[in-house]
């Protein structure tokens, strides 16, 4: 069975932006898609959310992981400390180093086991956008991509959701393109 695990950011939900149109659109192609609500949303660690996404998901040889901003550097953490490959990974709007202002995320690792993240993920995408307010921008996606290969795609598009910036962004139809045609 094809799976899908989406991850939202900080300050969000399993509700909020592209995630519950994402979630209608795959499952109507004949995916499983989990979502669940983290804790804290406002202040997102890496202490408190990984341990809570190892526990509730389960990450299979199927699995397709996508993460939006926060989400992102889990998913990172995540690839970090399981033992087996999955399909791929898909990071919108994220990031592996300090964002906005140069102050290190509590999402964020000190650093990263590059090699052991590549290995547990068949093929990685990255969705960044030149005009970032949160600087989850191009620089972000070509670092990661520079240590995990895969695809880049730079976007003019902002956050690709945001409360604090009016970017509701409800549909994200390249996205949904991009797994049905690549993450088959």
């Amino acid at each position: 069975m094809k799976n899908a695990i989406i991850f939202h950011g900080t300050g969000s939900s399993p509700n909020s932006h592209w995630t519950p149109w994402l979630k209608k659109e795959l499952e109507a192609n004949g995916f499983s898609v989990q979502t669940l609500q983290f804790p804290n949303t406002d202040n997102p660690s890496i202490e408190e959310w990984l341990p809570f996404a190892l526990k509730n998901f389960k990450f299979e040889k199927n699995t397709i992981l996508i993460g939006h901003s926060a989400g992102s550097p889990l998913i990172l953490s995540i690839l970090e400390n399981i033992d087996i490959q999955i399909k791929g990974a898909i990071l919108v709007a994220g990031f592996s180093s300090p964002i906005k202002g140069g102050k290190a995320s509590p999402i964020l690792q000190e650093k990263y086991n590059w090699d052991k993240i590549k290995s547990n993920a068949r093929k990685f995408t990255f969705i960044n956008s030149d005009n970032d307010p949160w600087d989850a921008n191009e620089k972000q996606g070509m670092e990661m991509n520079k240590h995990l290969g895969g695809k880049l795609i730079i976007l003019h598009e902002g956050h690709m959701g945001s409360n604090m910036f009016n970017q509701p962004y409800k549909e994200f139809p390249l996205l949904l393109k991009l797994i049905l045609e690549e993450y088959q």
